[in-house]
């Protein structure tokens, strides 16, 4: 399953000793200003997946809501970044006569509005107060257009080949009206009215331009909940996320990122990405029936700490060829940790950056629960395609889950000083 590292963990400060200043003299000014003296930015480039060296010493847990990520980046806000404790995933279709015209005023639109309040400002005009107590809080907000955006737009010329429809899976149950969208939005941030207040603004700022299609809340484990910087669990209690691609990886650019040359596709598409997004229901009523024991069989790891079941830590090399005492593999053929191996899929790899999510409990009793899957790839043939294609034919965690809603998404790079997410598109 999808999923990456948690942002480093900041643990409270001790109480005030007596004589000094009162948590209630702890305002926002001085918030804002310890956490630019220890270097805090949760959330920007520098925490990248997640993997932000230690601080040099630990600083408030309300410090959470200083976090900042910037908005005019090469690469679009919410890719790399930790994962965050509150996400909304919204599709529009533009509305009946809404064209090229329509669209790029509203990116324009919507641009100013992510950069305001990703800054920590009010939104452009109407704002509703939601979040005007809070800081920043690490919100990103992420634009992305459908395949049927560039037939509404006139712009079939510019879609990207990588953009073809997904073929059709065997786990696949998916509800149409749950799926794709002219227009895609990501939204995240480590504090929920700071994520509601962004969505609603967004929502708004579509006026008559386009329509809400579909839309998803999510939610992962708030940062400064461990001990220690841990790898993210998923609702099945799995340490999810182990494999994930580090931007310190000498080809992580290259497997996530398009180039600015030496590509197929178009030059608007220069150091975006394709986001493939799925909601994927999890039959946790299934899943708890099997023991420890079994679940570890179908991953191909511990529970307890992510390791794989031939030894070592989490991060020890999982060995595919060690057998037990009567000579049967340790790691099951079918295990999910072994199939989706990069090294065994031709080298396919995918940024996992997902929210899992819980939609309340069906009449018969079964939890409506499981993971809004997001990752991000330079082409989702070798990602994403690749991979599920492999899952399809003996995946053992397959039994547990269903794929209810799917789409994929282009994802340009980050607006330019002054400019506006997808110009180069709309104004090329």
């Amino acid at each position: 399953m999808p999923d990456q590292s948690l942002p480093e963990v900041r643990t409270p400060e001790a109480p005030p000793s007596p004589g000094s200043s009162s948590p209630e003299g702890f305002t926002r000014r001085r918030l804002l200003g310890t956490a630019g003296a220890t270097g805090l930015v949760l959330g920007a480039a520098g925490a990248a997946g997640g993997y932000a060296a230690a601080p040099a010493q630990a600083t408030p847990l309300s410090s959470i809501g200083a976090g900042k990520a910037m908005f005019h980046v090469k690469h679009q806000p919410g890719i790399t970044q930790g994962l965050q404790a509150r996400g909304h995933l919204i599709a529009f279709d533009l509305a009946a006569g809404a064209g090229r015209k329509e669209a790029a005023a509203l990116l324009r639109r919507w641009s100013e509005t992510a950069r305001r309040l990703m800054a920590g400002e009010a939104a452009p005009h109407d704002d509703t107060d939601i979040a005007r107590d809070a800081g920043p809080s690490s919100l990103t907000v992420t634009f992305g257009f459908g395949h049927s955006f560039f037939a509404r737009t006139g712009l079939e010329k510019q879609r990207p080949v990588a953009l073809d429809p997904l073929p059709d899976f065997s786990s696949d149950q998916l509800d149409k009206g749950r799926s794709n969208g002219d227009l895609w939005v990501q939204i995240g941030a480590d504090d929920a009215l700071v994520a509601f207040h962004a969505l609603r603004a967004i929502q708004k700022d579509a006026g008559g331009a386009a329509k809400v299609r579909w839309q998803m809340n999510g939610f992962n484990r708030t940062p400064g909940a461990t001990a220690r910087p841990m790898t993210a669990r998923n609702l099945m209690g799995q340490v999810d996320g182990t494999r994930n691609p580090k931007p310190a990886e000498s080809d992580f650019e290259r497997r996530i990122f398009v180039p600015e040359s030496g590509t197929k596709d178009p030059a608007w598409m220069a150091n975006g990405s394709y986001a493939v997004v799925r909601r994927i229901r999890m039959l946790l009523d299934d899943w708890e029936k099997l023991s420890t024991g079994a679940q570890e069989q179908v991953i191909g790891r511990r529970k307890a700490d992510g390791a794989p079941l031939t030894g070592g830590d989490e991060t020890t090399e999982m060995d595919l060829e060690k057998t037990d005492a009567n000579g049967d593999l340790v790691v099951p053929l079918n295990a999910h940790a072994r199939i989706t191996r990069p090294d065994q899929n031709g080298g396919a790899a995918m940024l996992r950056r997902p929210f899992s999510f819980h939609d309340g409990i069906d009449p018969d009793g079964t939890p409506d629960a499981g993971l809004l899957f997001v990752c991000w790839q330079a082409d989702p043939l070798r990602g994403f395609v690749t991979v599920q294609r492999k899952l399809d034919r003996g995946d053992a965690l397959s039994a547990f889950v269903r794929h209810e809603s799917s789409g994929l998404y282009a994802v340009p790079g980050g607006a330019a000083e002054g400019g506006y997410v997808g110009q180069a598109l709309l104004e090329g």
